[in-house]
């Protein structure tokens, strides 16, 4: 080779990785400046939205940035399904997908990206999902479900829709015949719907497999099925509240002696409060053929799944000592009974003083109600009422005394309750000789515990009213729910005008929503998958209501339909 044509072949060269690295270059993120916030956007797509006739074996879509591979794959849905995975091919910030089987005839097809794409530089989500149809035939079905999927992070909620004629339905076996996707604000729409009966459910799909893992995920169920007859466009307002299913009854996991006098008792989840009571549990020590019961029992500062027993008599740590439970009951209603397990002995002394390990309302506090405020105290330890009760004085500052009535929520719990209304605007004081709440092993403070709190002035008290419409003879329950500080939640009825009054109410932000309480339990029915049981209809206010003290909010008309 002579040297001109050696020259000419170096300079081939550096030109061709010169456009190597700047055609690379431009798939990198910028350096320096502000960070990309912005969300990916399908900025063209081929054939265009409402295509008819359409044949070909492809469609493509165009990105306002590069995205990620990836999560295309996984944002990518196709209505109705296909049986085979379509063949992806990238150009740039163009894709093209290609049909791995024929396209059938005379149907609408509606292809979604939903919300889990992003971006190649910073991983920004698309902020809604997009979509698009074309069919196969002369005419697009254009019947469209609009909702909005009430949850704290809604974005990446699947919308699963099932044609269906026959109620066979299980959506833990069945894929659904469309997809769509709820936005980062939870808003979603289902398009290019056929005539037909549909059911429709939101999924947190954890799988990735389009089915309803009644155990895994959590899903929203509709209120009733969608019917769309031929002259029919839109169904709007289908909305979701998600909730998850617990099917397993709890059990007991363990049993160990903290000390001589302390058990604790561990639970695969944790259980009815209701059960906390002696009387649901003994003892068996199986090498003295004997049987025992307890003297307390009590959650106390555990963990969520763990509660605290405390035996009547002092166990014998060479023997071989079981713990039964009679009832185990979550608070799903899931029960499983006559469970136990063998007892982690010790004679660990307990020298630790029974005290006051939390107060509710708090201490000090200036915001207690006047009408109808319990006082709850929890103890360390777990204590003989009977005495406990001879250790209380409630007065004001004036030591005038105050009639009370006490309960005791478990063994370690002690609530106040005034008998008669309390003053707005004054201070209290509640005193709890602890030397009266004496533990099983006899330890207490020689001390008086002083509990001051303050009720609130009847005047910083705010309010609202208004008029419900569009509920019918349903039996409608309203509830004003807080937004900010402690999120304080109020219900109400309307009367039989539609008229609703929230009275005596906290300042501060709320939203308004109401459902109708099908079944008069007073709490919303979230429903179920399969067999399938409706959840109860809901809907919510357009705005959000600011409540300032001593200035009441009047006429709010809240159409239940929009």
């Amino acid at each position: 080779m002579d040297k001109y044509s050696t020259e000419k072949l170096s300079k081939y060269i550096f030109y061709f990785i010169l456009f190597l690295l700047t055609g690379c270059a431009n798939q990198l993120p910028p350096g320096g400046g502000e960070v990309d916030r912005i969300p990916p956007e399908v900025i063209e797509v081929y054939p265009a939205n409402g295509t008819t006739n359409f044949s070909e074996d492809y469609f493509e879509l165009t990105f306002s940035e590069y995205v990620d591979k990836r999560s295309f794959k996984d944002a990518l849905f196709i209505s109705p399904a296909f049986d085979k995975n379509p063949e992806i091919e990238w150009s740039g910030k163009t894709v093209r997908v290609n049909f791995a089987e024929p396209l059938k005839e005379n149907i609408t097809y509606v292809a979604t990206i939903g919300t889990d794409l992003v971006d190649f530089n910073n991983k920004n989500r698309m902020a809604r999902a997009f979509n698009f149809t074309f069919a196969t035939g002369n005419e697009i079905d254009k019947r469209i479900v609009t909702g909005k999927v009430y949850s704290e992070k809604a974005d990446g909620v699947m919308i699963f829709a099932y044609r269906f004629d026959v109620d066979t339905l299980n959506p833990a076996k069945h894929k659904p015949d469309y997809i769509s996707q709820a936005g980062k604000s939870g808003d979603y729409s289902l398009l290019g719907l056929a005539a037909g009966k549909y059911r429709i459910f939101s999924v947190k799909d954890e799988f990735r497999d389009l089915l309803v893992q009644i155990d895994q995920d959590k899903y929203g169920i509709p209120f009733k099925d969608i019917i769309f007859e031929k002259e029919d466009s839109l169904f709007s307002n289908l909305n979701f509240f998600l909730s998850s299913a617990d099917t397993v009854a709890p059990r007991l996991i363990s049993a160990n002696m903290t000390d001589k006098y302390h058990l604790l008792v561990n639970f695969t989840e944790p259980i009815d409060s209701s059960l906390i009571s002696s009387p649901n549990f003994y003892l068996y020590d199986s090498t003295a053929n004997k049987k025992s019961s307890f003297k307390y029992a009590f959650k106390g500062s555990t963990k969520p799944t763990e509660i605290v027993l405390v035996p009547s008599e002092i166990l014998p740590v060479e023997n071989n000592v079981y713990l039964f439970v009679d009832t185990v009951r979550d608070k799903s209603g899931n029960v499983y009974h006559a469970d136990y397990s063998l007892v982690n002995l010790t004679e660990k002394v307990d020298t630790i003083k029974n005290q006051i390990s939390n107060v509710i309302p708090p201490f000090g506090t200036r915001t207690a109600d006047y009408l109808n405020q319990s006082f709850k105290f929890f103890f360390r330890d777990a204590f003989d009422s009977t005495l406990a009760k001879t250790g209380i004085t409630f007065t004001d500052t004036l030591k005038n005394s105050v009639s009370y009535n006490t309960n005791f929520m478990d063994d370690a719990t002690l609530s106040i309750l005034p008998k008669n209304d309390l003053e707005p605007n004054k201070d209290y004081i509640i005193k709890i000789d602890l030397n009266k709440f004496i533990d099983a092993a006899g330890n207490k403070h020689d001390s008086i515990y002083i509990y001051k709190f303050k009720t609130i002035s009847g005047f910083d008290f705010t309010g609202l009213d208004g008029k419900i419409s569009g509920v019918d003879d349903k039996n409608i329950q309203l509830i004003l729910q807080g937004i900010d500080g402690r999120k304080l939640t109020y219900s109400a009825q309307p009367d039989k005008t539609k008229k609703f009054i929230f009275d005596r109410v906290e300042a501060g932000k709320y939203i308004l929503w109401a459902f109708s309480d099908d079944d008069s339990s007073g709490t919303f029915n979230y429903g179920y998958p399969y067999p399938f049981k409706p959840a109860e209809e809901f809907n919510y206010y357009r705005d959000t209501i600011n409540l300032r003290p001593r200035w009441k909010v009047s006429d709010i008309l809240f159409n239940f339909k929009n």
